[in-house]
């Protein structure tokens, strides 16, 4: 590829955006007086463009921004808006609690009827609440330590399971564990709490849990927030066989991939997990999180539990379990997130994919299309990454850059820091068809 060309295309790209955006930008201006960065979010900086786009509405797979200008979104807050934005059962369900209470630190009969809608869906027993999936993971692993009288966790390279301290770890180029670059004032080096092996790598697996010393491996049945890598065949039955016979724990984290369907990858394809955490979508945007364990684990744990110290002992929130997230999530479950959902998006998403192939074959590109559920992304290059490190070395970020912003000046949103589309019911052909379109001349730009 022309790098001169790409660099050229790209300040071309970002004038365009500039021009284009002038009430985003006098909001940026504004904001930067009292928001770092001007955004409420440190990463939120990273958006392709020079300044971030200010959203005035979003409803179904589409918003609008200040300026007027309408998007098609396949981002949908990186899974958090996966069942489109502002389901109409959702909303009816929030304007009926927040009338009659948002938080009382007691629970609701709502909460039963929520968790009973877990247990079908995802085979595990017993539930508890959580705002975010990050605290969901964090309780479990406190839970998983507390059981097994272990120290240390095991993650995959590259992982992503939110802010949880103990997973900014990498491994470096001679295979030792490392903080991950650019960990934010680490509360302890990760290294000590945290042991980091590839993902699909055996040999690896065994020989770190063999060691005795691990509580729990914190994983995504499929890896995605490094680009969607599969796991080998094989693979998963491995992992819970060594697990098991090493007395470790397994935590399935399904944030992402509950795009696989209505019970996630482990509903889809068998999994049994000791714990399984899930945030994001659960109640249609509501913040809400969730995480659930067997038997087992239940007695285990009210074993050691001092329940005079329940409340001052690193699991729980004031927030946590409200009447305002257990509505929302009793309706996202019961009438959102259903099986004809994800039969629809699932198909929309295929035809996503075979456009973009199409494209690809078109100009004879060494680039490759991932796709899990209703999540599709393309990789610039030929074969599939077979773990995180692999899909590390692979990441072209001036080439990402150019991709989401040209698109992003066509209407386009594509989900930042990768190339990937999740699709909703409320995406239409129309939609999948235009992004067809855009991405063509995209790489017709390119070449």
């Amino acid at each position: 590829m022309d790098r001169t060309k790409l660099a050229s295309l790209l300040c071309s790209e970002e004038e365009k955006f500039h021009a284009e955006h002038p009430r985003s930008y006098a909001l940026y201006q504004r904001a930067r007086q009292s928001l770092p960065g001007g955004v409420p979010m440190l990463w939120m900086i990273r958006w392709a463009g020079s300044f971030p786009v200010f959203v005035k509405e979003a409803k179904g797979a589409h918003f609008t921004d200040v300026d007027g200008h309408d998007y098609i979104d396949f981002c949908l807050g990186d899974t958090g808006a996966m069942t489109g934005h502002a389901p109409e059962a959702t909303l009816n369900a929030i304007r009926e609690q927040a009338a009659k209470g948002i938080t009382l630190m007691l629970p609701f009969e709502e909460a039963i009827s929520v968790g009973e809608e877990l247990q079908r869906r995802f085979g595990l027993p017993f539930w508890q609440f959580t705002l975010t999936a990050t605290d969901a993971n964090r309780h479990a692993l406190r839970m998983a330590r507390m059981i097994t009288n272990r120290p240390k966790i095991l993650i995959f390279n590259y992982c992503y399971h939110g802010t949880v301290d103990e997973t900014f770890a990498v491994l470096d180029e001679e295979g030792t564990p490392i903080s991950r670059p650019n960990n934010i004032g680490p509360q302890v080096d990760p290294t000590y709490t945290t042991k980091v092996i590839e993902f699909n790598d055996v040999a690896a697996l065994e020989t770190v849990l063999a060691a005795g010393d691990v509580a729990a491996v914190l994983t995504e049945p499929v890896m995605t927030n490094i680009g969607i890598i599969h796991p080998q065949p094989g693979f998963h039955d491995e992992l819970r066989r060594l697990t098991r016979k090493f007395g470790t724990l397994l935590i399935i984290d399904e944030t992402h991939t509950i795009c696989t369907g209505p019970g996630g990858y482990t509903a889809a394809h068998g999994l049994q997990p000791d714990f399984l955490t899930v945030g994001k979508p659960l109640a249609g945007g509501l913040p809400a999180a969730v995480y659930g364990f067997t038997d087992e684990i239940l007695q285990a744990f009210n074993a050691r539990l001092n329940v005079d110290d329940s409340d001052v002992g690193g699991i729980g929130g004031t927030l946590a379990g409200n009447a305002l997230s257990i509505a929302a999530m009793k309706a996202t479950l019961e009438q959102v997130l259903t099986p004809q959902f994800y039969e629809k998006a699932i198909a929309l998403q295929e035809k996503f994919t075979a456009g973009v192939e199409s494209v690809i074959a078109e100009f004879g590109l060494p680039w490759i299309v991932k796709r899990l559920g209703t999540r599709s992304e393309y990789w610039f290059r030929p074969t599939p990454p077979r773990n995180g490190g692999e899909a590390a070395a692979a990441i072209d970020h001036e080439l990402d850059r150019y991709m989401h912003l040209f698109m992003l000046n066509r209407g386009i949103l594509m989900t930042p820091f990768h190339n990937m589309a999740l699709i909703s019911p409320e995406t239409t052909q129309a939609d999948v068809e235009y992004h067809t379109r855009v991405f063509r001349e995209a790489v017709q730009s390119l070449v």
